[in-house]
């Protein structure tokens, strides 16, 4: 492929310029991970005994505390460091929020004092992101919350620069875990005083292993849908011990992220693992959401068929009035060909799905996890697995039909591609930035909660990324002012909107939701009425569930 001879030349230049003899790399935690490794090596057309001598020279811990063995770093290979800074130089480039905050924010240096520990895709964005940090003043580490999503390229360039990353592409989970309980400590014994997490992963682990440390944590910032649903539910419980920022629901993260980037690297992953042609190809996109929309809507420009399955009757009735046909996935999964979990949820395709699907069918993740697709079962029922190339293998089933699996289940577009560009994730990393900023800098003034960033960030968030693209906003008359009772600045929504690339409409807090059921006639407007609407629509029954709907 011509993926892996670019990847192999780059690889080839970097050990005749550094020398490859004389670099330092980090070895594979196991045995099994080095097995692993290796193998992923030899596929991507590595000199594996090149690289070999390099795993076994292993680095001793310097730090021994609360049962953590510290090394300094871990990666997979430190020579890739100048190919990492020559992709973070590109990724700058089109990150202009996050440059624009490092330009504004650097001088002041608002997070002196802060020990952040990061759980998120390392990426070249994240890379750009991380930086930034560091140059407002922060010490930082890293791990990944995703096993295959790491790019060792960054994660070489940012250890060279003295940032402690633990992270490579094809972690087993059980080194996942130790990545992430390596970032708990820092170099001079001190704990982390901040967090910033993608699922939940870093800060489960706090408060689980390691409950003593969170009285020390001045707040955490979270960027994903399921990762909120995960801390909502500690909070309901009483078990959250820290203040979190929901980054993922700021409309510059959410309606942006969420939706165009997702539907962009989509495409990226499933044509990277499969080359398979989109243009006319049944596809069954699971949950219509921000991600789900964005998703629906590239698959569609490509020429798929699209197929939509939902719990949420809005969200039902926002895909029909976008055109596309929404069912069952019981009815789907007999004629879908290529499948698109987008939820952040757990067992949307089930065993009695897959027993159902046509031969070759593609089951793809941009949700979150692995628990989307039900890999367990389908490792257990599968004959044969046919392992392709990395990230990609075909499960053949008893019934002779065969299924094609990327990512082990995992988020493709993060496994498969390179995950979301870099435009779309400066949106999302400037509200990281803030969020972390605004904890620092208030601490104590955000009780044990989760919070959300006020609109006016959110607008000078949009604001910095118009700047760049060229475009001129109108400007609020004196006249058109008053009568909008708006100040000719902004902010232009309340703090409970939010839009999407169709229409407009508002999230309610809990007591705004309180007062409007309490004053509005439209509270007598039941689940059932809505069900009845759905069916004149010709849509499937829908099932109702106290459960969030994709967001």
């Amino acid at each position: 492929m011509a993926f892996k001879r670019k990847f192999s030349l780059n690889i080839e230049h970097i050990q005749q310029e550094e020398g490859l003899e004389n670099s330092r790399t980090s070895s594979i935690l196991s045995p099994n991970g080095a097995k692993h490794f290796r193998r992923q090596l030899s596929e991507q057309n590595f000199d594996e005994s090149q690289l070999m001598n390099r795993f076994d020279d292993e680095q001793k811990p310097f730090l021994s505390i609360d049962g953590i063995e510290k090394l300094p770093y871990k990666i997979a290979n430190i020579n890739l460091a100048e190919l990492g800074r020559k992709t973070l130089s590109m990724a700058e480039a089109e990150m202009p929020g996050v440059m624009l905050l490092r330009k504004i924010y650097t001088p002041k240096q608002p997070l002196k004092g802060v020990r952040l520990a990061g759980c998120l895709h390392l990426t070249a964005q994240t890379g750009v992101m991380i930086e930034t940090f560091c140059q407002l003043g922060a010490q930082v580490q890293w791990s990944s919350c995703n096993p295959l999503s790491t790019q060792d390229h960054v994660a070489a360039a940012l250890v060279k620069t003295g940032i402690p990353i633990y992270a490579w592409k094809g972690e087993t989970e059980e080194e996942k875990l130790w990545c992430i309980d390596q970032t708990i400590y820092f170099a001079d014994g001190q704990p982390l005083n901040a967090i910033l997490d993608d699922g939940c992963n870093l800060a489960r682990i706090i408060h689980e292993k390691y409950p003593h440390l969170t009285s020390l944590i001045h707040g955490s910032s979270e960027e994903t849908t399921a990762g909120i649903t995960k801390l909502r539910k500690l909070f309901k419980h009483k078990k959250l011990k820290v203040p979190v920022i929901n980054v993922n629901d700021s409309v510059t993260k959410s309606k942006f992220d969420n939706n165009y980037g997702c539907g962009e690297s989509l495409i990226d992953g499933i044509k990277r693992a499969t080359d398979v042609m989109i243009g006319g190809k049944i596809v069954v996109v699971i949950g219509y959401g921000n991600v789900g929309k964005g998703c629906a809507k590239v698959l569609s420009g490509y020429g798929a068929r699209v197929i939509v399955t939902e719990i949420d009757p809005i969200c039902a009735l926002q895909a029909v009035m976008d055109g596309y046909q929404v069912t069952t996935m019981a009815e789907a999964c007999k004629i879908g060909q290529i499948f698109v979990s987008a939820t952040g949820s757990t067992g949307l395709i089930r065993g009695e799905h897959m027993m159902e699907m046509r031969d070759m069918a593609i089951l793809c993740n941009i949700g979150s996890g692995q628990t989307e697709i039900d890999v367990v079962w389908l490792k257990a029922n599968a004959v044969k697995i046919e392992h392709i190339k990395p990230q990609v293998d075909i499960y053949h089933l008893p019934s002779g039909r065969a299924i094609i699996l990327p990512a082990d289940g995992r988020v493709v577009n993060l496994s498969c591609a390179h995950g979301n560009p870099s435009f779309v994730m400066s949106n999302s990393f400037s509200n990281q930035i803030l969020a972390q900023i605004q904890l620092f800098t208030n601490k104590g003034q955000y009780p044990i909660g989760i919070h959300t960033l006020p609109k006016t960030l959110d607008e000078e968030v949009a604001l910095a990324h118009l700047d760049y693209l060229g475009v001129k906003l109108e400007k609020l008359t004196e006249t058109q002012s008053a009568y909008l009772d708006l100040h000719p600045n902004g902010p232009f929504k309340p703090e409970y909107y939010q839009s999407t690339h169709n229409d407009q409409f508002i999230t309610f807090t809990p007591i705004a939701v309180n007062q409007y059921r309490k004053n509005s006639v439209h509270s007598i407007i039941t689940d059932d009425h809505i069900s009845k609407i759905l069916e004149k629509l010709g849509l499937s029954t829908i099932t109702f569930t106290t459960k969030s709907s994709p967001i």
